[in-house]
């Protein structure tokens, strides 16, 4: 069996060194490897609040102070965690793959974190945020932001900038996003359920568009598209490959 995993090891590694384009997508299981949980499913229930409740611009709308009570407490929680292995591993990919892109579900900031530089968040990032009144962005890591964050251009309320449910992908990720995928010769899928769209649409685009698909993750989904597939650990796997 050991040498069953170390020949698909050496596949995927012969596979990428030989690519022009790699596109990589991750989600929530890369950044639950540095400790994260996935607020979502059982780790969604906050003050008896679920997260899909929360992440609404209804919700919003409705009590923006319990959101960024919500936001806060995940902030915390974000800050006291670090980029473990395969963020690193994929920072390596990206220093050595002419075209290469990060498509990311996760918006904890890791993978800038550890050096990604080629990637789009297509949820947005937790340390960003944007004006409800000016539209002005701005970043900010502070842990003791006030209950109602103000612009300093307009003093208007400031929200997450987060891709929340309802709303509809930045249509420039989304279309470089697509590009990516259907010009890459090597895709990776890593730590994604494959539930949310259109992140779930993306491997099926590159495998018809020719390219080779490796899907790494704990509990496989893409079984009938992808061309390896690799069940583990990210943080334990991608470092062997890269």
């Amino acid at each position: 069996m050991k040498n069953a995993v170390d020949d698909q090891l050496k596949k995927v590694t012969q596979k990428i060194a030989s690519s022009e384009a790699v596109v990589v997508l991750t989600g929530a299981g890369i950044s639950a490897e540095s400790g994260i949980p996935t607020f979502r499913g059982e780790d969604g229930l906050w003050k008896k609040h679920r997260a899909e409740d929360l992440a609404t611009p209804e919700a919003f709308q409705r009590n923006p102070q319990l959101v960024w009570e919500w936001y806060q407490w995940r902030r915390g929680i974000i800050a006291a965690k670090k980029a473990n292995p395969a963020h690193e591993a994929l920072t390596l990919l990206e220093s050595s793959i002419r075209q290469f892109l990060l498509i990311t579900q996760n918006v904890d900031g890791l993978h800038g974190r550890a050096g990604s530089r080629k990637m789009i968040e297509m949820h947005g990032n937790i340390w960003k945020m944007w004006c409800t009144v000016c539209g002005e962005k701005m970043e900010n890591h502070a842990l003791d932001l006030p209950p109602l964050p103000q612009c300093v251009k307009c003093e208007g309320l400031l929200r997450p900038d987060i891709v929340w449910f309802g709303e509809a992908i930045q249509s420039g990720h989304l279309e470089q996003s697509i590009q990516a995928c259907q010009n890459s010769d090597t895709m990776l899928v890593i730590g994604t359920s494959g539930v949310v769209q259109p992140a779930a649409s993306f491997a099926s685009i590159a495998k018809e568009s020719g390219a080779y698909v490796v899907e790494i993750n704990p509990k496989p989904y893409l079984l009938d598209i992808a061309d390896v597939t690799l069940s583990g650990k990210a943080a334990e796997l991608l470092p062997k490959i890269i």
